[in-house]
């Protein structure tokens, strides 16, 4: 039987709250209550849909939400301020309407880690965001050709500086390390002449340019491959490799799947499925979410959140459009729980999983979850209408209930939460063991 076999409600495995909730979780940010409510009552394969068209927001999406989000980000990149971009990248994910999207742009930013300490442009880093978005859900290779001729990415792996007979190896290792095979699949020399095939890429002006003056034009043999080879001959190799494919197929798991629930079978199978389809990144996300294995009881609540997902969830769940958090105190809050949208630590990104728990941001979590329910996250400081929510979505007979809801609303299901008043009772909740996990 497939790793991969479909997900089919059953009485062992009921399509219901805690899977719809789970799916959002994992796959958007999070959702309101009004739009779990809607999927359970439609089902696992219309979620999914809804999910993958862009369609799955009901409420919280501006109309002219490109519009204004275009108008944000290019006074944002006019700005010179760091965290102005960051900002509207967060008004992008809590606004959007193609949510999978917004979190699948995240990922190939760890995946394509680059780091505007190093590039100082904000319009280059905002122009390599918008790529990541462009091509979010298409085959890989398009992606990956559009990336290894960004000019933030080239600024940021000294593409400039590798020229004939002065080879820099940045650009050639971590394209085959990073971004395509992974370790354990090249040789030192691969590197060495993959840099010569990349020599003459260059940036001129803020824009790719060809230098065939530096290019080494001489013999090259790169993974039993000789000839002529150019840049691009190296990266239509790379996307042929096998190790590409499960590379790949290792990055989506990851993001979708908590540690251990996909085991090298299933990665394998993944993999094949990709190759044989041309590393078509929607077609592999479309098979992860409508798996048994995405909606198994091990992958659920199983993965740390990183940040981002750790402050949208709560601010989707709890309706926080409608009292408009201020994104550049949100960005502050993301970068104190160590996620610094824009500035990756280092090549390979955010190591993820249970290095986003220190003591340190830690702390900060729980003190921006009491930040969120105070309400010191918009400006002028207003706390979300918590008693609105619970008289719109449940009923309050039981003192009890209210506490109840809201477990639901953020975690799929009820945890016991001993304070009696509401907003201590949230916050007990927002910062308990459960809060750190989706």
């Amino acid at each position: 039987m497939s790793a991969w076999a479909p997900y089919q409600p059953s009485d062992a495995s009921p399509w219901n709250f805690q899977r719809a909730h789970h799916l959002h979780r994992r796959a958007a940010f999070g959702a309101s209550w009004a739009e779990i409510d809607r999927d359970l009552i439609n089902g696992p394969q219309d979620a999914v849909a809804r999910l993958l068209e862009g369609k799955s927001r009901l409420e919280g999406v501006p109309e002219d939400f490109e519009s204004l989000a275009a108008i944000i980000g290019q006074a944002a990149a006019d700005s010179a301020s760091p965290e102005r971009l960051k900002a509207w990248w967060l008004y992008r994910c809590l606004f959007t309407p193609h949510p999978l999207e917004e979190r699948l742009t995240l990922m190939w930013h760890n995946h394509f880690a680059t780091s505007n300490l190093k590039v100082d442009d904000l319009k280059l880093m905002k122009r390599q965001n918008q790529t990541l978005r462009k091509h979010a859900l298409a085959p890989f290779g398009e992606l990956l050709r559009s990336l290894v001729h960004d000019p933030a990415l080239l600024n940021w792996l000294d593409a400039p500086q590798n020229r004939k007979g002065h080879p820099n190896e940045n650009l050639g290792r971590e394209l085959m390390e990073l971004f395509t095979l992974g370790i354990g699949h090249y040789t030192e020399d691969d590197v060495k002449e993959a840099a010569r095939a990349l020599t003459g890429w260059t940036v001129r002006q803020g824009e790719f340019l060809f230098q065939a003056a530096v290019h080494d034009d001489g013999e090259k043999e790169i993974l039993g491959r000789a000839g002529n080879l150019s840049g691009d001959d190296l990266v239509n190799h790379l996307l042929d490799q096998p190790a590409t494919a499960r590379r790949l197929a290792w990055r989506l798991t990851s993001e979708f799947f908590g540690e251990g629930v996909v085991d090298d079978r299933a990665l394998d199978e993944l993999a094949a499925a990709l190759r044989k389809n041309n590393l078509d990144v929607r077609a592999c996300v479309e098979t992860i979410l409508r798996s048994e294995l995405f909606f198994s009881q091990a992958n659920i609540g199983s993965r740390v959140c990183d940040p981002v997902s750790f402050l949208i969830g709560p601010l989707r769940a709890l309706e926080s459009w409608r009292q408009s958090p201020s994104t550049l105190v949100l960005a502050e809050w993301i970068s104190r729980m160590g996620q610094d949208l824009f500035y990756p630590p280092n090549v390979g990104g955010w190591p993820g999983g249970r290095a986003w728990l220190s003591t340190r941001t830690t702390i900060a979590r729980a003190n921006c979850m009491a930040a969120l329910i105070a309400g010191s996250l918009s400006t002028p400081t207003r706390s979300p209408d918590l008693r609105q929510l619970v008289a719109k979505y449940c009923d309050t007979q039981a003192s009890t209930q209210p506490t109840r809801f809201f477990s639901r609303l953020l975690f799929g299901r009820e945890i016991d939460s001993t304070p009696s008043d509401l907003s201590t009772s949230l916050i007990h909740l927002l910062t308990s063991s459960q809060a750190h996990l989706h």
